[in-house]
């Protein structure tokens, strides 16, 4: 018999750092999922990404208290600002792209480097080829401001 489908979640986790804290343990305690076990299990699924990249993960919970996830691979913007050599700025010291889009440019990058980016990406995005892929970041890229030469 089929496990029954209790609900699905969203979460956006740093790669290898799944911990019991906020805001990963509250979310998933309030569902009845054990939260150490999902950390352990994020966590090994992760070791191979780069430490500390936003991973989103989308989490389905059953009603017998098991789960399973897809981690997904870090967003366009994350491997943009990287690929850009961005520097944290603001509050939170996060890299961040230009205030007016469009009007300003904070950063450069070249084709070679999208085209990396979109082989990254390929498996979560609903492009059929590279070419195609490349369009879709090359758009995360000018509405953040980023320069492609």
């Amino acid at each position: 018999m089929a496990k029954k489908l209790a609900g699905v979640m969203k979460l956006q986790i740093p790669a290898g750092k799944a911990n019991p804290s906020p805001p990963v343990g509250p979310a998933l305690g309030q569902r009845g999922i054990n939260i150490m076990e999902f950390c352990k299990a994020f966590n090994a699924k992760t070791q191979e990404m780069e430490p500390g990249a936003p991973c989103p993960t989308v989490i389905t919970y059953y009603q017998d208290k098991s789960f399973t996830m897809d981690i997904k691979t870090p967003p366009a913007s994350y491997y943009l600002k990287k690929a850009a050599g961005l520097k944290p700025v603001g509050k939170r010291n996060r890299p961040r792209g230009a205030e007016n889009p469009g009007r300003e440019t904070v950063a450069t990058v070249t084709t070679k480097q999208v085209r990396e980016i979109a082989e990254a990406k390929m498996k979560d995005l609903s492009a059929n080829d590279v070419e195609a892929a490349m369009q879709i970041i090359l758009g995360s890229a000018k509405s953040m401001g980023i320069e492609v030469k």
